[in-house]
């Protein structure tokens, strides 16, 4: 999807959001079930409200948990995310309803067929735009909350809680390039400390998130914005964050996992969800075959559809879309990933190391676009 002269824009969410929260719990109760048997197979949804969590799974695994051990991983991934007494959810007061069930036996039997535990329709996207191979407004997005993250938890910023969202503008030229940012959002839980008798954040506290956040984070591309462009919380305040202002839900931040939306998303949710469920799998080796293409140079700019049958291993369908900036025609592409990379479920998961207990490093700030995942690696291609 080539921009040109336009204005494009993407937003990301701190691991303190309350759906994303939600993500890591998940990932979590998934990495304890994998770190004790590899082939465990899991599918764990969390919903956190103002004073209470809520696990529910399906699991087929040689090792059980019992309610305390899950209530100790939960409690654990809520303080690591930074909420306690101060912060307005309180680990120690919270009820937690935990129910784990047994998968279900049409899902279980097409998995051992070494199928697709699915149907489905998944995506992976590559640009050249950043070195990350990610459209800059996702990258700049994430940047500036991983800075928050820092300073937050290093003290240099005091008074800021773990909540916070973070969205990018740029102004792409007319050979669809990132010129310049032209609006930058970002709203953070906060303490009394920092409003003034209005009830409204501090302008000096807007100035140290400008001076410490944005401006070492976005450098050069914010040289002549408008600084009315740049809105810290801009209701006035953010007293109340996380579960205990709004209920989380895993699943409900696709497109922040993703590409910012730059790229389609085939719907499906990556968290909780163990790697024979091609709607993670599946969209972790889409974005490895992307990225190959554009790293290699074969194209500008690409996208790869994969659409499965639940317990058929081969996807049923290919798609390649490298919107005009390759050289040779898509089918030709195609013909060469077909060739290149092998998308059974099995060869997926051998491929990206997929039975270790890596999955909740991957819950807040993007699935992709980090180094440190096997998919992020790229496979020479022989055409």
């Amino acid at each position: 999807m080539k921009i040109t002269n336009q204005i494009f824009t993407s937003e990301s969410v701190s691991e303190g959001h309350p759906d994303k929260m939600c993500d890591r719990i998940s990932d979590a109760v998934l990495d304890a079930y994998i770190s004790h048997d590899s082939l465990s197979r899991v599918a764990c949804e969390t919903m956190a409200s103002h004073n209470a969590v809520h696990i529910s799974a399906e699991v087929s695994s040689s090792h059980s948990m019992s309610y305390d051990e899950i209530k100790e991983i939960v409690k654990k991934v809520i303080y690591d995310t930074g909420y306690d007494e101060e912060w307005g959810y309180d680990p120690e007061k919270l009820k937690y309803i935990i129910e784990i069930d047994k998968q279900s036996s049409y899902i279980a039997k097409g998995v051992e067929k070494f199928g697709a535990g699915d149907q489905g329709i998944m995506f992976g996207y590559a640009t050249s735009e950043t070195p990350e191979f990610m459209p800059a407004t996702y990258v700049y997005a994430n940047r500036i909350l991983l800075r928050l993250r820092e300073l937050r938890k290093n003290g240099e910023i005091k008074n800021i809680g773990p909540d916070a969202k973070s969205q990018v503008s740029f102004l792409y030229d007319s050979n669809g390039k990132p010129e310049k940012i032209t609006s930058i959002v970002l709203s953070t839980q906060h303490n009394k400390n920092v409003i003034d008798h209005n009830g409204d954040v501090m302008d000096e506290f807007k100035n140290e998130i400008i001076e410490k956040v944005i401006k070492p984070v976005c450098g050069n591309y914010i040289d002549d914005i408008d600084y009315k462009n740049i809105h810290i919380n801009p209701t006035g305040s953010f007293l109340k964050g996380g579960p205990a202002a709004d209920t989380g839900l895993t699943g409900r931040k696709i497109i922040v996992d993703t590409y910012g939306g730059r790229a389609p998303h085939g719907g499906g949710a990556f968290s909780g969800k163990d790697p024979t469920k091609v709607d993670r799998s599946a969209a972790y080796m889409a974005r490895m075959v992307a990225k190959s293409l554009v790293s290699a140079g074969l194209c500008d700019e690409c996208l790869i559809q994969l659409g499965y049958a639940i317990g058929v291993s081969q996807p049923v369908s290919v798609y390649v879309n490298s919107f005009q900036t390759a050289e040779v025609s898509d089918d030709i592409i195609k013909n060469t990933v077909i060739k290149n990379f092998d998308f059974s479920p099995k060869a997926i998961i051998e491929l990206l190391e997929l039975r270790k207990p890596i999955y909740y490093r991957t819950a807040a700030y993007g699935h992709f676009g980090r180094n440190e995942f096997k998919w992020e690696s790229v496979k020479n291609i022989k055409e």
